[in-house]
């Protein structure tokens, strides 16, 4: 008799402690986290401690064919097999790209998650998140070559309750993200929302003393997401050659990240955004770079001044609009291009916001911030997704 794993067995990582959820083919699962190569016991217990499922010889036959096709499949593609079940009760995110999953793809792969919270019927609506996301979509489909099917949209204009941005969500969305990823794979994830700054709770993790936040359609029923979570979904699990670039269009959004490097553009340098209590923030080896719409203490604007009539976030427009204008520009260029339409939109002395008006005198008071998990010179390197 052979034990094969029940369809709902799992076990933990035993270097992070992720819940994996192989299936009864494999001997071996990565932890996409951690990347951690963990050995499945054949002969554990399901979760609710009922004795696993056993086969016969002529099942037990299958799982050995079928375990060394894997081996030779893996050998002669260079890749390594990872698989794992998506959230949502083991289902793909429908809209997400189920193919680029499939550990026999080949090359580079493109995957982004686009994320746009309206917070309807709320006091503190937006109206330009949907345009946003919108605007993000076309952007990297026509000028960088995304493939539609690669790029997953929350939103609350989606008929899917699995796309709608609820904290779980986006949270799923996140792991997606990140899964399965491997040397060469450019990832984006994007959000245009809501953010808000809590006092820390861990001790020594933030130099000013405050965890960055995103708001979640339902962040007042099950709270938000911090910038320690996001970087433990999305920063510490890339491995070398993989880009992240995470563009977050929401107020006090500088270091939503946690990235170690934050650059300082009125000095011309890179700054020193370690934690004191000596976390690591980095990656396995991975790049990750953020661009958010303001620094931790300012907030962002949801405005029509720049567009003449839809709303958009003040980031987003100037982030999409620089880059289409300028295709091949560096970093500092593309800093330098949003600031020029922040400064130009302040020009006008009008803002859509009348809140804004009165706090910020009817200008746009924020400035782009770069952040990195590594140093480069943002005048040679040229942005690319």
């Amino acid at each position: 008799m052979s034990t094969i794993v029940k369809p709902d067995y799992k076990i933990r990582c035993g270097h992070c402690q992720q819940l994996l959820r192989p299936i009864w083919t494999m001997q071996t699962i990565r932890c996409p986290c951690c990347n951690h190569i963990n050995r499945i016991p054949r002969t554990s217990l399901g979760l609710d401690g009922s004795p696993p499922i056993t086969t016969g010889a002529g099942n037990s036959q299958c799982w050995k064919i079928e375990s060394l096709y894997n081996k030779l499949r893996d050998k002669l593609s260079g890749t390594n097999t990872y698989y794992s079940y998506a959230p949502s009760g083991g289902r793909l995110l429908e809209g997400a790209p189920s193919g680029s999953l499939r550990p026999s793809d080949s090359g580079p792969r493109k995957r982004a998650v686009l994320c746009g919270v309206t917070y309807r019927k709320k006091k503190y609506k937006l109206k330009g998140t949907i345009n946003d996301v919108k605007n993000m979509k076309q952007l990297l489909i026509v000028s960088f070559g995304f493939l539609e099917q690669n790029i997953h949209v929350l939103t609350e204009e989606e008929s899917d309750e699995r796309k709608i941005p609820t904290k779980k969500n986006i949270q799923d969305a996140l792991q997606w993200l990140v899964r399965g990823i491997r040397s060469g794979d450019s990832l984006v994830f994007y959000f245009s929302g809501h953010g808000q700054r809590l006092p820390e709770h861990s001790q020594g993790d933030e130099l000013d003393g405050f965890d960055e936040t995103i708001c979640p359609v339902d962040f007042t029923k099950v709270g938000m997401i911090s910038d320690d979570e996001i970087n433990s979904k999305i920063v510490r699990p890339l491995v070398k050659g993989v880009t992240l670039h995470a563009l977050i269009d929401s107020c006090h959004s500088g270091t939503v990240l946690d990235l170690p490097n934050v650059y300082d553009c009125k000095e011309g340098k890179w700054v020193d955004n370690k934690p004191l209590s000596g976390a690591n923030k980095g990656t396995q080896g991975g790049l990750a770079i953020s661009l958010s719409a303001c620094a931790d203490a300012e907030i962002a604007a949801d405005t029509s001044v720049l567009t003449g009539k839809a709303m958009s976030g003040a980031m987003t427009y100037s982030f999409v609009h620089a880059v289409a204008k300028n295709p091949g520009l560096s970093y500092g260029e593309l800093l330098r291009s949003m600031q020029e339409v922040i400064d130009q939109a302040n020009k006008s002395n009008c803002l859509n916001s009348k809140l804004l008006s009165r706090v910020c005198s009817a200008k746009l008071l924020q400035e782009p911030v770069l952040s990195s998990t590594e140093i480069f010179d943002i005048n040679l390197r040229r942005f690319e997704l």
